[in-house]
């Protein structure tokens, strides 16, 4: 969602997730336009159309179903009788309530899928842009896997640790200057169960 998301270990101002919430956000839509908010500032439904390719009538009906789950606002300040403004206030969306998956694995489910699907958005665009990245940036592209032998607390512990190495870098949009050549860089994490062979859903 841009593609800022959490998991469960996040002390940024953000948004818990709710079986509402993530009803809301299983759409690959919802997920570009408040990945689009959080990364550019607030927008007009117009604006957001272009950028992905929609009519404003459809960009305007999600950013009203966004609204009514608490991800997207109206930006008062920069609204005006003909044009309505929508900003994100939150800059992470959090998953914190574990029982959900139990209660409503089919609602988890679609929102997870939703989430795996901007993520290959982000990554797809870097790769689009791969020939023409300055050579210290190409270098620095990292596209890896291992498979670890964990138990469920050694997983959780692991997530925690990803999280708190990550926070220890500037975030897009954060006060303070900025070193002159740095760009927005995309971090995306998966901690993943490997499923047994053979194994269906």
């Amino acid at each position: 969602m841009t593609e800022e998301s959490g998991w469960k270990h996040s002390d940024d101002p953000h948004i818990v997730l709710t079986a509402k919430g993530m009803r809301a956000m299983a759409h690959p839509v919802r997920m570009q336009l408040v990945g689009l908010l959080r990364k550019h500032g607030p927008s007009t439904a117009t604006r957001l159309a272009e950028q992905l390719g929609l009519n404003s009538g459809a960009t305007s009906y999600h950013l009203r179903q966004l609204a009514a789950a608490g991800f997207v606002e109206e930006d008062a300040e920069r609204g005006t009788g003909r044009e309505r403004w929508w900003r994100s206030p939150h800059r992470l969306t959090v998953w914190t309530g574990d029982d959900m998956a139990d209660e409503e694995p089919e609602t988890v489910g679609g929102f997870l899928r939703s989430v795996l699907a901007a993520h290959t958005l982000v990554a797809q665009r870097a790769l689009d842009a791969f020939e023409t990245m300055p050579r210290e940036w190409r270098k620095e592209v990292q596209l890896s896997d291992m498979l670890l032998q964990l138990t469920p607390e050694e997983a959780e512990r692991l997530s925690g640790e990803l999280s708190e190495v990550i926070r220890r870098y500037r975030r897009v949009g954060a006060e303070g200057p900025v070193p002159e050549g740095s760009e927005p860089v995309s971090v995306v994490v998966h901690v993943l169960p490997d499923p047994k062979e053979g194994e269906t859903e």
